[in-house]
């Protein structure tokens, strides 16, 4: 791989050892992945923020580098509400940690801002065709399929490194090579809001780590696309897809591609039975939380009026950026009238602090997916209306 004579100055430890360290990192992607030189990017964004999946062992790490990001960069979703933890039961020994994480990566520039939807970030704005190292992975599939920009599926340490040195390997889907359908989908009926998630879901499993692309029958909004990506990146290892008609690339005329040969039909049922789950008699709700990714303004809208002149029977947590909440600090007063809880800086997935629950109702695709491995619950999906329901006693 080329590198120019700064980058072989920084290598060689002329810049310090952590930039030694980062750039080696990014040079050994390169060579493993084929890549010719290293690209500049826009911004970061880094994962591995929570105390629950790092523990020691990456809080020593972080605290051993020295440096300030050459980029913007934002952080994962971290282990719990940095502002107020102690409301959903958190140990304040795993508060302490998750406090000297944070703490840690604002040593090195980065901001402090936890969450996995770092596009509706004031200034962290991306745009068509920018190049970024980005590691949450329903904000790679987001910023890859529906805005268009190039990230590769960045582990913590790589993005941390591209962050530091301010550039990434250029191989993958920073190529356009690469970014081409290879497997297309066909969806037989109308899609309504909350089919999204189950649809990633079903179609996660099916298409691995390929590339598709969706024919669909309804045109989803942005929100929609962020919970279809979401989905498809848990139950599979999906980082880009397009939608025919509607995503940037696909409707680009100088974005050549052939018809992909393979085909993939995906029938209302297989929909259905990702629903069937939340009227299994075996699986009795105790909490039921939205937000994975987290909510976007017209989503906390959608709660706030679900949930008005209403009352909780049980837990209810809402997940969204701080910068979302602080935003729209009156639909927050409005959803949490009803005794449910706005979340900041954190998800279900990540979290301990679900770790006492039974089964957790949700409206995502990817938290279905992740909350039984990751936090030991069962699960159960429904609409955001069923879930509003649910967590009410109307159910």
């Amino acid at each position: 791989m080329y590198l120019t004579k700064e980058e072989e100055k920084t290598l060689r430890g002329d810049d310090g050892e952590t930039l030694r360290k980062m750039i080696e990192i990014l040079v050994a992607l390169g060579d493993i992945y084929g890549a010719d030189a290293l690209i500049p990017i826009k911004s970061a964004q880094v994962s591995g923020v929570s105390y629950k999946t790092i523990g020691d062992a990456g809080i020593e790490w972080i605290s051993d580098l020295k440096g300030t990001v050459k980029v913007p960069t934002v952080l994962n979703p971290a282990g719990m509400d940095m502002n107020n933890w102690e409301r959903l039961g958190i140990d304040p020994k795993f508060a302490a940690k998750q406090i000297e994480i944070i703490n840690a990566f604002g040593s090195l520039g980065i901001e402090p801002k936890c969450t996995c939807t770092p596009y509706y970030l004031n200034g962290f704005d991306v745009k068509y065709k920018d190049h970024l190292a980005w590691g949450e992975s329903s904000a790679i599939s987001y910023s890859n399929s529906v805005l268009g920009a190039r990230t590769n599926r960045e582990g913590g340490p790589s993005a941390l490194a591209a962050a530091l040195i301010g550039k990434t390997p250029d191989y993958g889907y920073h190529k356009v090579e690469n970014r081409k359908p290879n497997l297309e989908i066909h969806v037989d009926f109308e899609t309504n809001e909350s089919d999204y998630g189950a649809l990633g879901y079903v179609a996660g499993k099916l298409v691995g780590s390929k590339i598709p692309l969706f024919n669909l029958k309804s045109v989803p909004s942005k929100d929609e696309m962020k919970m279809l990506g979401a989905a498809m990146a848990a139950s599979g290892a999906v980082a880009l897809y397009h939608i025919d008609g509607v995503t940037p690339e696909i409707t680009d005329k100088e974005f050549i591609y052939e018809k992909p040969s393979e085909i993939i039909t995906i029938e209302k049922k297989d929909i259905d039975a990702v629903y069937e789950s939340a009227d299994n008699p075996a699986l009795n709700n105790d909490i039921v939380t939205i937000g994975c990714p987290h909510c976007s303004k017209a989503e906390l809208e959608k709660i706030a009026a679900l949930l008005e002149g209403k009352t909780v029977v049980k837990e209810f947590w809402i997940f969204t950026s701080r910068e979302v909440a602080e935003q729209n600090k009156n639909l927050v007063s409005r959803i949490e009238k009803s005794g449910a809880k706005v979340v900041c800086d954190t998800c279900m997935v990540v979290s301990p602090a679900a770790n006492s629950y039974h089964c957790m109702m949700v409206n995502s695709g990817k938290a279905f997916a992740y909350v039984p491995s990751m936090c030991g619950l069962k699960a159960t999906y429904g609409t955001v209306e069923r879930c509003v329901k649910d967590a009410t006693g109307e159910i």
